[in-house]
């Protein structure tokens, strides 16, 4: 059997923020990809906004390196389980993984979800301990945990020989050694571990054309481009091929541009052979997992398995008193063309019509994937409303399931009862507890997706800001009965149109916790606070304090008003209730009540409580 010995393919993988995208950088600019002069942001690969400022990979990035005589191809993938069905693709496109593990935090649950995937695809791992250089490192310890790990996702024999690297990516620097003092001055290690451990692709370039579609772009220019894996032959440009759709059926076209990467950069090439990931166009309608082969010789890849949205919310287009001040597309067309536009790249989305030609349900992989998207939409200028985020219930052997996740937390001692009862009321099994003797304690739970909604901020005040929750999608299972999750507090609502002043706010300071600063435009409808009781209560946030020309013995001075809590996008999301809305503008993030007079409120709610009995 024929080898490409120049080529290897592989994905970086690992939990958010340990460090994949900041390993990457270093090894394009120790393999002389840049030239001297040029000038490279940090952490190059996360190359849209919302990356760098989160920190955090969303889309899957390609990149290559040439070490010696051999083109690395690098895969850069997203670590949070919102984008894992980008991480599933992946998979299928590259013959090993190098699994980057936090050298204090070790194994945490996006570890476990990608690593799973990628010992499922049978491929071949490298395991690279980075951050060594921190005091709190833990190299050994962390090490035996990825053991365990491999182990219990049931890995073979060849996969459980995988090398141990250990490196620190902001310093370049790698060794073979845990010592932290004896790192090389260099990430030499890591490229000849990759050599000699990751298989070759195999030359079978002599042979029919087969090519699979797993990312997807869209250029303007050229529009869609399909970006995968030759797995078998050779493709050239001008070759008049056929695209076996999904459905079965097959459609011919001409490849019009091949491109391969080089550092960041994509290059237009003429032709890519067996084992090359190249990106393709050419196909208006091309889709994720079809394949592209001859004309005179039709045979289909087996289709990848997207993983199912989990979560949708409504979309709708914004009809508040405040509609069209702030955004520049308001519309329910541009509206609908923007989410089309985003099916174009985005696999794990689904949008579908409603009854109303003004509200869109959008299904996405979770809270933070659908965030991102609104987030993304609101700084191209686009202005809408949302609902709460819901739960898809699917029924499974005519049961109705819904999705479950694996939660871990990492707490101080002292609030492990206080987290234990409030997953308790959400729900949530205890699964394991580990002890790690340091004060720290570990907690394993599963959690109903529903339960998890609007937790995040309860969970920060319950633990003082000291605890760290993370959760991954782990299964369907049969619905839990009874209350889960949900928001406990009621919320002072406005009662009129104007601004917010600092007297009406000192007014109604003692009854909650006021979300609006002095000047703020309000609404009437629009919720300013969140009140003490599990009632809303509506407030005039507008008061101004009657002028008289008698002098006050107690000067205005001495009153102090409190900080508002200013919410950001997720947290708005999750804080919702049914019958609320959330309104995204360019400008401004504002909660509202779906029917804003307060008569209608009542009326609706009585309706709804007699319907309900």
């Amino acid at each position: 059997m024929k080898l490409r010995n120049d080529l290897r393919n592989i994905a970086i993988i690992a939990h958010v923020d340990h460090g994949k995208t900041t390993l990457v950088d270093k090894l394009l600019h120790q393999a002389g990809t840049f030239r001297a002069n040029e000038q490279v942001a940090e952490r190059a690969m996360d190359s849209n906004d919302l990356e760098r400022e989160r920190g955090i990979t969303i889309l899957a990035k390609n990149t290559a390196i040439q070490y010696k005589d051999t083109r690395i191809n690098i895969l850069d993938t997203p670590g949070h389980a919102d984008f894992g069905g980008e991480v599933e693709r992946i998979m299928k496109m590259v013959d090993g993984v190098l699994l980057v593990v936090d050298a204090y935090e070790g194994c945490m649950p996006q570890t476990r979800f990608v690593l799973k995937k990628a010992l499922e695809q049978k491929l071949t791992p490298i395991v690279v301990v980075n951050k060594i250089d921190k005091d709190s490192a833990r190299p050994q310890e962390v090490v035996d945990e990825v053991i365990d790990l491999f182990i219990e996702l049931d890995a073979t024999e060849e996969q459980l020989e995988f090398p141990v690297i250990f490196a620190s990516a902001v310093n370049g620097t790698a060794s073979l050694d845990p010592d932290p003092s004896k790192q090389d001055e260099n990430m030499e290690s890591i490229y000849e571990s990759i050599i000699e451990h990751i298989p070759a692709p195999v030359d079978n370039s002599e042979e029919h054309l087969q090519f699979q579609v797993a990312l997807l772009d869209y250029n303007d220019y050229v529009g869609r481009i399909g970006i995968g894996r030759v797995f078998r032959g050779t493709m050239q440009v001008g070759q008049q091929v056929s695209l076996m759709k999904l459905d079965g059926t097959a459609k011919n076209f001409r490849v019009t541009k091949i491109f391969g990467f080089q550092g960041l950069k994509r290059v237009e090439v003429e032709e890519a052979k067996a084992g090359d990931l190249v990106a393709v166009s050419g196909m208006e309608d091309i889709n994720v997992g079809e394949t592209v082969c001859p004309v005179e010789h039709q045979e289909a890849l087996p289709i990848l398995r997207i993983d199912e949205p989990t979560l949708q919310m409504t979309f709708l287009v914004n009809n508040s008193p405040f509609a069209g001040r702030e955004g520049k597309f308001v519309t329910s067309r541009k509206i609908e063309e923007r989410l089309m536009q985003q099916l174009q790249t985005d696999v794990s989305l689904r949008v579908e019509n409603t009854e109303s030609p003004d509200a869109w349900t959008v299904s996405g992989r979770g809270e933070l994937h659908l965030s991102i998207l609104i987030e993304n939409m609101r700084r191209e200028n686009y202005e809408l409303q949302v609902s709460k985020p819901e739960v898809i219930v699917r029924e499974i052997d005519g049961v109705r399931c819904e999705p479950v996740e694996r939660v871990q937390i990492d707490v101080p001692e002292d609030y492990t009862g206080a987290v234990m009862e409030s997953i308790g009321a959400r729900k949530g099994e205890m699964q394991d507890m580990i002890n790690n003797g340091n004060g720290q304690v570990r907690m394993i739970f599963m959690v109903p997706s529903r339960g998890l909604i609007g937790y995040s901020t309860e969970f920060l005040s319950l633990t003082r800001g000291y605890g760290i929750i993370n959760h991954t999608f782990d299964s369907y299972q049969p619905m839990a009965t009874g209350q889960v999750g949900g928001r406990r507090q009621g919320v002072l609502v406005s009662m009129e149109n104007g601004k917010s002043s600092s007297y009406g706010i000192m007014g109604i300071e003692d009854r909650g916790v006021i979300f609006v600063e002095p000047g703020t435009d309000v609404y009437e409808g629009m919720i300013v606070g969140e009140h003490n009781r599990d009632s809303d209560l509506v407030v005039n946030i507008c008061r101004m304090k009657q002028q008289t020309n008698v002098r006050s013995a107690t000067k205005d001075q001495t009153t102090t008003m409190k900080k508002p809590r200013i919410m950001t996008l997720e947290e708005s999301l999750e804080y919702l209730n049914d019958d609320e809305y959330c309104e995204v503008t360019p400008e401004s993030i504002r909660l509202r009540k779906k029917i804003l007079d307060k008569n209608e409120r009542e009326k609706a709610a009585k309706k709804k409580k007699l319907s309900g009995l």
